[in-house]
């Protein structure tokens, strides 16, 4: 049997009061917490290893009962075994987190109450610090995505990489624009919904705009106001994997980092913003960012200009 990968969740029986709940559990997530259909599809992914984990553990469907029973060397034996199946310590902390907050639902809920899995130590991770492009790479990125076969195609991965780089848009912000909300008609700021349905107002450059209105021109298919803005060859709603793609091909025309990814160039953005004396709460504001401390990390990547701004702005410099 070939090892299962993070995305190939398993297929199996539960017990019928483990799986409503599971149901019920989703729903919470997607209803009332407000959390992206992405995170919502990775916590039930890593759910189900969990329960397959168990089922194989127990020797049957496990049901409700079974999680008031459940102790910390299950939990860390559960660990040991997607280790071993090649799980990194990032994806096995949000595995960890998926459980954790499934344990706290059923609590809140007065469905079961085993806090054991909060008596296990999460996996201690890397320091993560992004990896954006030099300014010269990011506008050839850019650039380059105009050379497609189709010239309308070229025209739409330059719109999305322009959001991407010159409004600091994650890809799926970038893809769930519609046409009535796009950056047309002289608008030049446009409401985004991000992670945690938090909102913000992100600017949008004046090439960015024309670049829309370029894609807009030449797409072969009709934009109806409420549909995705995006396309793919098809017609249907454009698949971020395309754009991965996209920038895939460039990385050896280009001689461009391993590290040189769509979400590289939403680094970039917030880099270069840094380097040129930008405010880090405003950083924070334009990337959505939660905690000020998420932000923060761009302090790292461009630590010797932050020296010189200071060098050069304080008063007893």
């Amino acid at each position: 049997m070939p090892r299962q990968t993070e995305h190939d969740a398993p297929g199996f029986e539960l017990g019928a009061d483990l799986c409503r709940c599971v149901d019920r559990w989703l729903d919470h997530l997607r209803h009332i917490d407000g959390r992206s259909p992405e995170t919502i599809k990775a916590y039930e992914r890593d759910l189900r290893f969990f329960l397959a984990f168990l089922r194989n553990h127990l020797g049957y469907a496990p049901c409700l009962g079974d999680l008031d029973r459940l102790d910390v060397k299950t939990f860390r034996g559960f660990m040991a075994a997607r280790r071993k199946d090649g799980l990194t310590s990032r994806s096995l902390s949000r595995t960890m987190s998926a459980l954790r907050t499934f344990m706290r639902w059923l609590a809140g809920q007065d469905i079961a109450d085993n806090r054991t899995v909060f008596r296990v130590a999460m996996p201690k991770l890397p320091h993560a610090i992004p990896k954006p492009l030099t300014i010269a790479k990011a506008s050839a990125v850019v650039e380059g995505a105009a050379e497609a076969a189709d010239e309308w195609i070229g025209a739409r991965d330059v719109a999305v990489l322009l959001l991407l780089y010159g409004s600091g848009l994650r890809i799926s912000e970038a893809l769930s624009l519609t046409t009535r909300n796009a950056p047309l008609a002289g608008r030049d700021v446009i409401r985004i919904v991000g992670k945690g349905d938090k909102e913000r107002l992100v600017p949008v450059l004046p090439v960015t705009c024309e670049a829309i209105e370029r894609y807009v021109e030449l797409i072969p298919y009709t934009l109806a106001p409420d549909e995705p803005l995006f396309r793919g060859t098809k017609g249907g709603p454009l698949s971020p994997r395309i754009i991965q793609l996209t920038i895939a091909r460039l990385r050896d025309t280009l001689d461009l980092p391993a590290t040189a990814t769509p979400h590289a160039l939403r680094h970039s953005f917030a880099t270069h913003l840094l380097s040129a004396g930008a405010d880090l709460r405003q950083i924070q504001e334009l990337l959505g960012h939660a905690s000020l401390s998420t932000t923060q990390v761009y302090t790292e990547v461009d630590r010797a200009q932050l020296l010189r701004v200071y060098d050069a702005a304080h008063p007893r410099g």
